[in-house]
């Protein structure tokens, strides 16, 4: 049964698991960009994306609780000094998970999970949006014929 069972354990004990998502998290937010398995990126988003909120406020007591969590001080200098700004309008959802497919030696299925506002490709993608239409070639194509006519006309 699986009764109170709220998170993955990923198979690791406690100790394993906390210092195994902290490594990972201080991977994260130095390389912005990480390439793990889909169940780690998972439950790495629920432990780092806590961290970046509480990263917003800069405080003392929001510096301890963040590095009481990832025991690494370069990388709590660097959420709190480049990460935070960034995010600071962002109301969640800081990091994107993009499946890259199955692992050649043990088919585990694999994953990029990235922060989100430090991919300037995806956002380029997103703002450029296209409209799609019903009509067939020959009836765009007319137009544009049409007008360059009325252009050589013209001069």
């Amino acid at each position: 049964m699986r009764h109170n069972k709220k998170f993955n354990h990923l198979g690791r004990t406690a100790s394993h698991r906390s210092a195994m998502l902290s490594n990972i998290a201080c991977s994260l937010i130095k390389h912005k960009r990480i390439t793990t398995t889909v169940a780690k990126a998972k439950a790495l988003k629920k432990f780092v994306e806590p961290l970046i909120t509480k990263s917003k406020e800069d405080t003392t007591n929001s510096r301890r609780v963040v590095f009481s969590n990832l025991q690494d001080k370069f990388a709590v200098t660097e959420l709190f000094k480049e990460i935070s700004v960034k995010v600071a309008n962002r109301p969640g959802g800081y990091t994107r998970i993009i499946k890259t497919g199955h692992r050649l030696g043990d088919n585990a299925e694999m994953c990029f999970i990235e922060l989100v506002d430090y991919n300037e490709n995806m956002a380029k993608t997103v703002a450029k949006k296209t409209t799609r239409t019903r009509r067939s070639k020959k009836a765009t194509t007319a137009p544009v014929a049409e007008t360059q006519a009325e252009e050589a006309k013209a001069e």
